[in-house]
């Protein structure tokens, strides 16, 4: 683990991030995807090792998730049971637990954390919020009222594909309301980064019988650089096995703040304090013909911006629409899903990722 984090640290300095150096936070504060300042996402980078796709698992209406710990080691696991909100009660770091954390970071300069939440855009409709910075308008009336590109259908068969670009983006172990200076949020531990949060998506859309997939591959390690050509690779792989995958969501978290101040994304439903989440989707903004469906993905996450604002008021932040692709052309049911940032603690981010797979769930079931 020593070395990887090692290298993780070294390829994390290659990220493109937008840092906000600011002592209020307000509503109104323009707050964009840490790590996706380019336009698509995808051509900025350049191949800096070769990845070789594995063999993908057969799935059974039992074996319903996937797993790995690394691109050459795919598996299918059984389908568990969904979680629920007593899972994820929020429990303060013991003495123990405490003592060790300073020890280990025994020296060191301690920063502040500081809560924040973001709910209203700059474009809206009823409790639907948008931050829309597209090169094109938006009537989101509209386009809630217009068909999907996509049905869920009642089959054994896989029709969800969780996966994640930026595999080893992670969290902060606990909620102390400082960071010390050595915090690199990555890790390539899946109980630690977001892979956790998509086993919590995956396990409420699976318990509500959508057969979904969770792919953990490593995208980003040990090269950060070219992780969206290798997680588009995953993303073929899936879709050519198993055609009948209608969306495809690609999970990774935020990162908002300086080096010796950051900014968590909060809400709380149930009495249980989550990590605020954003949903983002793309404009066609260069008339490329891959992504002449773009509309279709809007409509998608306006609908489920739209179930959670009634199901969990306040857990998501404004949907920002703007000029990039991410990967989204691949169907007409591709998103980018943001969980928090760098200074939420792992359980708030399993938390939302629960109450956003029910959200998912209920969306497409219609």
């Amino acid at each position: 683990m020593a070395s990887a984090a090692v290298i993780i640290a070294a390829a994390g300095s290659l990220c493109i991030g937008i840092r906000i150096a600011r002592i209020g936070v307000d509503a109104s504060l323009d707050i964009v995807a840490a790590e996706m300042a380019m336009p698509t996402g995808r051509a900025q980078y350049r191949e800096a090792s070769v990845f070789v796709p594995a063999a993908l698992p057969d799935i059974s209406p039992d074996e319903s998730s996937v797993t790995e710990s690394s691109p050459a080691e795919k598996s299918a696991v059984p389908k568990k049971n969904a979680s629920s909100a007593k899972d994820f009660v929020h429990k303060e770091p013991t003495e123990d637990e405490l003592e060790a954390y300073e020890k280990a970071h025994e020296g060191e300069e301690k920063y502040p954390v500081h809560e924040f939440s973001v709910t209203e855009g700059n474009v809206s409709f009823g409790c639907v919020q948008v931050r829309s910075t597209a090169s094109t308008d938006i009537d989101i009336e509209k386009e809630l009222q217009s068909e999907l590109g996509f049905k869920i259908e009642k089959t054994d068969k896989p029709q969800v594909l969780i996966y994640h670009t930026h595999t080893s983006e992670s969290y902060l172990p606990y909620d102390t309301g400082y960071f010390f200076e050595s915090f690199f949020p990555r890790s390539t531990e899946r109980s630690e980064n977001v892979c956790a949060v998509g086993e919590e998506i995956a396990r409420q859309l699976n318990a509500e019988g959508i057969v979904t997939i969770h792919d953990t591959t490593l995208h980003d390690y040990p090269s950060y650089s070219g992780a969206y050509n290798r997680s588009l690779e995953t993303i073929n792989e899936y879709l050519e096995k198993y055609p009948s995958i209608k969306v495809v969501l690609d999970i990774h978290r935020d990162g908002i703040g300086t080096d010796t101040e950051k900014y968590k994304p909060v809400f709380t439903a149930g009495g249980i304090q989550g990590a605020q989440a954003m949903i983002l989707a793309g404009y066609n903004y260069d008339g490329s013909e891959s992504f002449s469906d773009w509309e279709y993905n809007l409509r998608f996450a306006l609908r489920l911006q739209k179930t959670a604002g009634e199901l969990y008021p306040g857990m998501m932040r404004p949907l920002n629409f703007s000029d990039f692709v991410y990967n989204m052309d691949v169907n007409t049911g591709s998103l980018l899903i943001e969980v928090g940032g760098e200074a939420n603690t792992i359980e708030e981010a399993r938390y939302t990722g629960c109450l956003l797979g029910k959200v998912i769930a209920k969306t497409l079931a219609g």
